[in-house]
């Protein structure tokens, strides 16, 4: 039964405590009450570790968007984080490419020229993928959870004191307020409950005191915390070098994987067998003669021609070839032709 009041008279206290400060917080915003402001060291210290919240939290989810583009496997990650298990691995988009390539070489003929090119870009592309995966671990380590602790740990911490002290704001105004209302009372009293008034002011006045050192000692709880956004700000830099040197290793490593996948495809001949109406445009650095059998073809030092290597080559491309002028050019003797750029011409 003890413990019965005990709960009861606790629950009327909350609730009497709750009434309170939502008078106190209407009659403020309807301009009928007076408000405590805080100190500017302590508003700026709020507006700071508030604006460092929203940029964290815009920079982490963008993150996590420039790391993995699809929304859906997001939300997968996210659930199964939840639930605290390991999502399970699945292969990336470069990965994938790069099986589908290695799968059509090998189907079309690693002997081709096509199938090996094919078979290794794939393997490139596979490369790729692997630096891709270790580009999302590592950036996630290093610089997702470090930001993401901020949010769900400091801040929360933070917002929870920044409550509390905006309560014992709440608080303090509403006990001057009781206590203003119990003066102006007092001087309207009569003589003869003089004395219960006073009793009211003295109490008023109590509580007064009271309320002031409980919201003092909040503030200066939630200003030790906010100052620590500094140190915050300094471990966040530090996170934002390691995601860099992350990155620049990605990229060295993609570059390093392409251009190693140049130079294998530089040493397959290049050879593009003619069809009807194709245009070939290549400089060459002279004017010279392409020879068609036994016979001189035309040529210029702005036009060129590709031409087969022989009579039997140039019967099985059926249809005419053309070619764009590159620039102009004035024939030097009757074998040759005048040419002005971009003008197109053709051979059969």
């Amino acid at each position: 039964m003890n413990i019965m009041d005990f709960n009861v008279k606790k629950l009327a206290a909350d609730a009497g405590t709750f009434l309170s400060r939502a008078v106190q917080f209407t009659e403020e915003k309807l301009g009928q009450a007076e408000k405590t402001e805080l100190d500017a060291h302590l508003e700026n210290l709020l507006s700071k570790a508030e604006c460092t919240k929203i940029w964290t939290e815009k920079i982490m989810k963008q993150t996590e968007v420039l790391l993995q583009p699809n929304p859906n496997a997001r939300i997968e990650e996210f659930v199964y984080e939840k639930l605290d298990r390991k999502a399970p691995s699945r292969i990336n988009n470069p990965e994938l490419l790069g099986q589908y390539m290695i799968d059509a070489g090998t189907e079309f003929g690693p002997g081709t020229a096509y199938g090996n090119a094919l078979i290794k870009c794939g393997e490139t592309q596979k490369r790729i993928g692997t630096a891709d995966r270790e580009l999302i671990q590592t950036s996630a380590l290093n610089f997702l959870t470090p930001l993401r602790n901020f949010i769900e740990g400091d801040y929360k911490t933070i917002a929870k004191e920044r409550k509390l002290l905006q309560n014992k704001r709440l608080d303090l105004d509403a006990a001057k307020t009781r206590l203003k209302k119990a003066k102006a009372a007092e001087t309207r009293a009569s003589q003869l409950n003089s004395a219960r008034l006073e009793g009211d002011n003295v109490m008023s006045e109590q509580e007064l005191r009271i309320t002031q050192s409980e919201f003092d000692r909040q503030a200066e709880i939630t200003r030790l915390l906010l100052e620590g956004i500094s140190s915050t700000h300094a471990h966040h830099l530090r996170c934002l070098n390691d995601f860099v040197e992350a990155q620049m290793t990605y990229y060295a490593q993609c570059y390093q994987y392409m251009l190693d996948l140049q130079k294998q495809l530089g040493s397959f001949p290049s050879i593009y067998h003619c069809n009807n109406n194709q245009t070939s445009v290549a400089p060459i650095p002279s004017a010279s003669s392409n020879v068609i059998g036994s016979s001189a073809s035309t040529s210029t030092s702005g036009l060129v021609i590709t031409s087969p290597s022989n009579l039997t080559d140039l019967k099985e491309c059926s249809g005419n070839r053309k070619a764009r002028v590159l620039y102009d050019y004035d024939a030097a003797n009757s074998t040759e032709l005048s040419l002005l750029a971009d003008e197109n011409k053709g051979t059969e």
